[in-house]
């Protein structure tokens, strides 16, 4: 049974329709993205999941409770890291997860949480003088400081470098190795590949497409290319002849072959038969993010 079951969302703001007919199920002990560019309607989304917006129409059920009608009950089973939030400057860390303990009734142990984290040498520093890799590790051990089913994450590795941004996927992925089932807000796409089992494409409001990432590639964009240099004269209609290749383009001395399917390995063994060697051989396949292009007809950062 699905952890969570949305069925034709909408939520409107004045004359702005944020969410239009979003639909989607998470199953148990899955990394859920919801994935777009700002302003797709991403966040107000799993803000209706979690109860604290409230919906135009449609239907939301979370663990098998009404976020509305249940909201009390499914607080302590839901755990939630917004994309903005802060904490008073002075607040130490440890503090503050004795603080959000004292919410729940089963909470977590806060001092393992924050060694688990990564943090048990800031047990006693201000927030204000955390890094901002050190703010997200701290704002995930709150979402989790309740022992929840099920943890939303909010575009958190927005602002990190690009070593802080990888600390964080493997710490999400630690965190949905204990059983905890996630759901992922995010506008990167190759955050989104990392970690995500299935991902809701949400743009201008509506799901585009829904599926795992490997499989939106391969569905949307499956064309692949192999780029090298052969180290002999190779005639276009040795490769342009095979059944995966659908290109042959020159540059120079290089070679770019476009295709799908099995397209390396059709490729080097005509290379292979005619005793060819292929220099700075480079197999280029689509991203998620050429996906998305292809679905959306923008980039998610536009």
């Amino acid at each position: 049974m699905p952890v969570i079951e949305v069925t034709s969302l909408h939520k409107r703001y004045g004359d702005l329709t944020a969410v239009d007919d979003v639909s989607f199920t998470v199953s148990a002990g899955e990394i859920f993205g919801v994935l777009g560019p700002n302003g797709a309607g991403k966040t107000t989304t799993v803000e209706c999941v979690a109860g604290l917006r409230v919906p135009d129409g449609g239907g939301v059920s979370v663990l098998g409770l009404d976020p509305r009608r249940d909201a009390t009950r499914l607080r302590q089973q839901v755990g939630v890291q917004l994309q903005e939030s802060q904490l008073p400057d002075r607040l130490r860390v440890a503090e503050a997860l004795e603080l959000y303990a004292s919410f729940y009734r089963d909470p977590a142990d806060p001092a393992r949480l924050i060694d688990e984290l990564g943090l048990g040498d800031k047990r006693k520093t201000p927030y204000k003088k955390l890094s901002g890799g050190q703010k997200q590790r701290l704002s995930i051990a709150l979402a989790l400081v309740g022992n929840p089913k099920i943890a939303i994450l909010d575009e958190l590795t927005t602002g990190l470098d690009p070593q802080a941004r990888r600390e964080t996927w493997g710490l999400i992925e630690r965190v949905r190795d204990t059983g905890v089932t996630i759901v992922l807000v995010t506008h990167f796409m190759e955050e989104a590949e990392r970690l995500c089992d299935r991902v809701a494409v949400i743009d201008r409001g509506r799901v585009v497409a829904l599926d795992s990432p490997a499989g939106l590639v391969s569905r949307v964009v499956p064309e692949q290319r192999v780029r090298f240099r052969p180290s002999a004269p190779l005639a276009d209609d040795l490769l342009t002849g095979l059944p995966e290749v659908s290109g042959v383009t020159r540059t120079g001395g290089n070679m770019l072959v476009t295709g799908t399917g099995e397209l390396l390995h059709a490729v080097t063994s005509v290379l292979a038969r005619h005793q060819i060697i292929a220099a700075d051989l480079r197999l280029e396949q689509s991203t998620l993010d050429d996906a998305f292009v292809e679905l959306t007809g923008h980039r998610p950062t536009d």
